[in-house]
């Protein structure tokens, strides 16, 4: 699992907005293609620990549980990382939001923020390496603008 997918997005809105967003994994199922979403357990600072999650996207049924670590500082910034717990389909999955503040005209306060995505996956089934980087690119490339229009929707 050595190939890893990875796209960014800059959100005209400050780091500590975007990683709210990241965060409220209860609100998950309004913008992301989840059917539930629900916090297992928390770290000593309140932050998702190990999370679950049901996905039906079409013929895609899994229920799969990652574990979390915030490297974020109180602005907002740094990186949240997680890797695959247990699932159903899926063999593995280790993915990343780093979350840098930039200089942005038309955003709050001219700080915008620039999000890198990165996302491996592999899956139980046989699939082709070609396949499963698309499948990568397309959930990497929906994320990041599911996480951009939620956060803009919130200002």
């Amino acid at each position: 699992m050595a190939d890893r997918t990875e796209s960014s997005i800059l959100i005209p809105a400050p780091p500590s907005e975007v990683i709210e967003v990241i965060s409220d994994f209860d609100n998950y199922p309004a913008w992301a293609d989840f059917k539930s979403v629900q916090i297992l357990s928390e770290n000593e600072g309140g932050w998702a620990d190990e999370v679950e999650f049901s996905l039906e996207a079409g013929v895609v049924r899994d229920t799969y549980v990652l574990a979390y670590d915030w490297q974020i500082t109180e602005t907002g910034e740094g990186q949240v990382s997680w890797d695959l717990v247990r699932a159903g389909t899926l063999k593995a999955m280790t993915g990343s939001y780093a979350l840098t503040a930039v200089d942005m005209e038309g955003a709050p306060d001219g700080i915008g923020t620039e999000v890198v995505y990165q996302l491996q996956v592999d899956v139980k089934i046989p699939m082709l390496g070609a396949m499963k980087r698309k499948a990568e690119k397309m959930i990497v490339d929906t994320a990041l603008s599911s996480l951009s229009d939620r956060v803009l929707s919130r200002g």
